[in-house]
């Protein structure tokens, strides 16, 4: 009851005051470094001094039993995470440019995380599966010592002292649950949750389905305890973990939980009852169900990033994923994201729904644990009951009451879901991210003025005025928002180019077949509008310094993203017909890696994808640029092949070759650079994030109350 009076009044608290909720953080920190302070020294005793109790034989029996039982808890917690994508509705869905079509993250170092080449480096560290194997090979080490006891008793006696100290902390559960509860409460953020319903709910509801039937029911199938009683003696232990989201600090507490139930059920003899001590810590170093039920995030991400992982490639999701959950999320999900294509910024949606799917996690990961000994204690002991009538009941129970929450999610979500296509708006909404200066817009051929008589950066200060050509249509560089205003990465930078100058812009519009020509004729000073860098123009045109690199990628309907993941994948499929932008550069790489591919020039993107009888199966387009279109045309996905990404260049052509604006701009461009101008642009233009702060976080002090601004 004081830990629900704590949780409750915590979440009170944290909805009334809000964000200031964060300064009771320090206490919400500390009370968990108080409950993690016993449990690794706990773990590593219970270890060493339970294994070197045993006998050879029994060790090899705990091996094959407890690992039987693992394996069991592991497929049903997979089964699970594979149906949730059942929930999501059908929605048309794009995304910006990300970053993990091209990137690698560094390997996955399973060496460091579970071989202790120092152990106390490991236990000062916290680096829990490393510690674990040490204890564990010392116990297995200690069982053939001779005098062992002489070991053992002073091990025990320093475990049962832990134990003792950890109860003496837990009794100030209620107020460290009450600080956990406010500063959560207060300072989630409610765009976040609302962004992530679909997933948080799915996720939710699968975890109680895991945690409160599907494990504890396990458990009432095979053996004589019932749920009810599962839930009687864990149930402290059960709250505390889901409101800290730590499985860690709970350790010892369902242990000894583990050792009652065992205990009251009359299922093994006084020394057998130990078992938990054994079972639970040996078992820590490996994937709990809480955790493999994360994997349902990766196919999450994909449907909402428009890169849905197949049906076909579940059993490889599956086992790379039960492998890489032996580490830790924060390195094993991004890992997953990279292997399935999917981008790597929806791995910012895994911490923000980690603030409340964790806590979830956690409980599905405390049953988890209590399963894993209360089973493993029983297959060891042979007490577990084979009963059809028993198995047959838990397996038709377990089936209702999955087909009703997944089907009755999935109902729920269509109809609350059932929003038009708003994507294409948020490009369309976009604007200059600074007051621009003043400019006029030419949209048709213009004649100019004057001709420039001298050095081009002395005509343009005379003149006041920077003729900048642009290619309409050129997304993100260059295009018409939906208030008609030309906006774009590239036209950002003009605006910011002409206030270094102190002159006012005028924005000619440049015919894309006749770019060369129009340069030379002198109609504008400068091209800025995403202009790839080729050997052919290089030979006619002097460029300014690159200022960006483009990826090559392909353009293809959402269905075939599979079939276009690899330059030999898309060989595979034999004799294609191809679009290739009317650039020899282009053309001519892709009949290098193409060479059965029939290519079809283009000028005009858009009309290929209005096409809707698909006489092309698949674009190649530049991949930043792609991903651009594809908001306002959803249907279609953007990859780039691999192994090798190859990169375009980009850089402005300088009028009348004139070396020395040409050399201004250089240096203009290289500061820009390094005082973050060009990383503040990609981030909003090229891979869509805003630079705006989020409004405060809603309380009932400000919003209801009115008690503050």
């Amino acid at each position: 009851m004081q830990i629900l009076i704590g949780l409750g009044s915590g979440i009170v608290v944290g909805l009334f005051i809000g964000d200031h909720a964060a300064a009771l953080k320090w206490a919400a920190d500390g009370f968990v470094k108080l409950l993690q302070m016993t449990v690794l020294p706990y773990v590593t005793l219970s270890i060493i001094g339970s294994l070197g109790a045993l006998q050879m034989a029994e060790a090899r029996a705990l091996a094959v039993r407890a690992g039987g039982v693992l394996a069991l808890i592991w497929s049903l917690a997979l089964v699970f995470a594979l149906l949730i994508p059942l929930t999501f509705p059908r929605v048309e869905n794009a995304a910006f440019f990300s970053s993990s079509l091209v990137e690698r993250p560094p390997p996955f170092d399973f060496v460091g995380l579970y071989i202790p080449a120092n152990p106390f480096y490991s236990l000062a560290n916290n680096v829990v599966p490393a510690v674990v194997l040490f204890s564990v090979i010392m116990g297995v080490a200690l069982i053939g010592v001779p005098g062992k006891e002489a070991v053992l008793a002073p091990l025990a006696i320093a475990a049962t002292a832990l134990s003792r100290a950890t109860r003496a902390i837990v009794r100030l559960t209620p107020y460290g649950l009450f600080a956990i509860a406010a500063t959560t409460a207060g300072t989630v953020s409610l765009e976040q949750l609302g962004r992530l319903q679909v997933f948080l709910i799915a996720y939710a509801v699968v975890a109680l389905l895991l945690s409160l039937w599907v494990l504890p029911g396990l458990v009432a199938a095979l053996t004589p305890i019932r749920v009810g009683q599962i839930f009687t003696v864990t149930r402290n232990a059960l709250i505390t973990a889901f409101v800290a989201g730590d499985l860690f600090i709970v350790l010892p507490v369902l242990i000894s939980a583990s050792r009652t139930l065992i205990a009251d059920a009359g299922l093994a003899s006084p020394t057998e009852s130990d078992l938990p001590d054994v079972i639970v810590p040996a078992s820590f170093n490996f994937p709990h169900a809480g955790k493999l039920l994360s994997i349902s995030f990766v196919l999450f991400a994909g449907w909402f990033a428009d890169a849905v992982v197949s049906p076909g490639s579940y059993p490889r999701l599956a086992l790379t994923g039960l492998v890489t959950f032996f580490g830790s999320l924060n390195v094993a999900v991004p890992f997953l994201l990279e292997q399935f294509r999917i981008p790597a910024d929806t791995f910012q949606l895994f911490l923000a729904s980690g603030v409340i799917n964790s806590r979830f996690g956690t409980l599905v990961a405390a049953i988890h644990t209590v399963t894993v000994a209360l089973l493993g204690t029983c297959a060891m002991v042979n007490g577990l009951r084979w009963e059809r009538a028993r198995l047959l009941r838990y397996a038709v129970v377990t089936t209702a009451l999955t087909v009703a929450a997944i089907g009755g999610m999935r109902v729920v979500f269509a109809r609350a879901l059932q929003q038009p296509y708003t994507k294409d708006q948020v490009l369309a909404d976009m604007q200059l991210l600074r007051h621009p200066v003043a400019a006029v817009v030419h949209r048709g051929p213009v004649r100019l003025s004057e001709t420039a008589a001298g050095p081009l950066l002395d005509t343009i200060r005379s003149r006041g005025v920077l003729r900048v050509g642009y290619l309409s249509n050129s997304l993100p560089f260059a295009f018409f928002n939906a208030r008609d205003e030309l906006v774009g990465f590239d036209i950002e930078v003009a605006h910011r180019l002409a206030a270094e100058l102190r002159v006012t812009l005028e924005f000619v519009a440049l015919d894309r077949a006749q770019l060369d020509e129009q340069l030379a004729s002198g109609v504008c000073d400068i091209v800025m509008s995403g202009v790839i860098v080729t050997p052919a123009r290089a030979s006619s045109s002097i460029f300014s310094k690159t200022y960006l690199d483009e990826t090559l990628g392909v353009i293809v309907t959402d269905d075939r993203r599979a079939s276009f993941m690899t330059w030999s994948a898309i060989r595979s499929l034999g004799a294609l017909t191809v679009a290739v932008p009317d650039v020899p550069y282009y053309v001519d790489a892709i009949r290098e890696l193409l060479p059965d591919a029939t290519i079809r020039r283009f000028d005009d993107v858009a009309a290929l994808l209005d096409d809707t009888e698909a006489t092309v199966e698949a674009i190649v387009f530049p991949a930043e640029r792609g991903s651009a279109w594809t908001l306002r045309y959803p249907r279609y996905t953007v990859v780039v092949p691999m192994p090798a990404a190859v990169k375009l260049p980009l850089a402005y052509p300088i009028a009348h070759n004139d070396g020395a604006f040409t050399r201004y701009v250089d240096t203009w461009l290289e500061l820009k650079e390094k005082d973050g101008t060009f990383a503040a642009l990609y981030q909003y233009w090229i891979l869509g994030r805003t630079t705006e702060t989020g409004a405060r976080r809603w309380s009932v002090l400000r919003n209801v109350l009115h008690w503050e601004r």
